[in-house]
């Protein structure tokens, strides 16, 4: 038995034919919980969300009597006509840089002390910022429990079949045993999906 792998398009369902597809990455959403999270799509998909994009603003408001900013996104348009002494491009060339407030100053990190994650608990997590070598190292000695904890948490597992996280985590040695020790198509999870093919005689 030979095992061959279909991916389809998470937004559409459609079997992808490309040999590379194409990836999106939902930094914010409504209805997203934890970090950034991607899928993967067919080309079109990908260039037909490039199309539709718009030009936004991105605010944090300090409302009278309230600590805590309110983080708001609106149409730069729309925002644009609300500065009517001079143009928004003036105002904000003459802008002072915002300064930070101190409870948010008290709470952020020093320099350097940046977040491990090379942990049980936070190792394959996406995250900004660069993929240590501790952090793929601790992958590849604990990949299987990693997954695990991934899923639980309602995040992206690690995929031993996608190029770009066998970059990531430098899982090339990992992925040739798995996809050696495999007598079976496996039935794949998220997106995806092994199909068994009879092997030519």
């Amino acid at each position: 038995m030979g095992q061959k792998t279909v991916r389809f398009s998470d937004l559409s369902g459609e079997i992808i034919t490309d040999e590379a597809p194409a990836r999106i990455v939902i930094h914010e959403h409504p209805d997203l919980v934890g970090g950034p999270v991607e899928i993967d799509v067919l080309g079109d998909e990908a260039l037909g969300v490039e199309k539709s994009a718009v030009r936004v603003t991105v605010l944090d408001l300090y409302l009278p009597g309230e600590d805590e900013p309110h983080r708001v996104t609106v149409l730069a348009d729309d925002f644009d006509k609300v500065a009517t002494d001079s143009p928004m491009g003036e105002l904000l060339a003459a802008a002072r840089p915002a300064r930070r407030s101190s409870r948010a100053a008290a709470s952020s990190p020093a320099r350097g002390a940046a977040a491990s994650f090379a942990t049980l608990e936070t190792a394959g997590r996406p995250h900004k910022g660069r993929i240590t070598e501790a952090e793929q190292r601790f992958v590849r000695e604990h990949f299987d429990a990693i997954n695990e904890r991934l899923a639980a948490e309602g995040l992206r597992p690690i995929d031993l079949d996608d190029p770009a996280h066998i970059e990531r985590y430098d899982l090339g040695d990992l992925a040739a045993k798995r996809s050696a020790a495999a007598s079976e198509p496996v039935a794949a999870t998220g997106r995806a999906r092994a199909t068994a093919a009879s092997a030519a005689a």
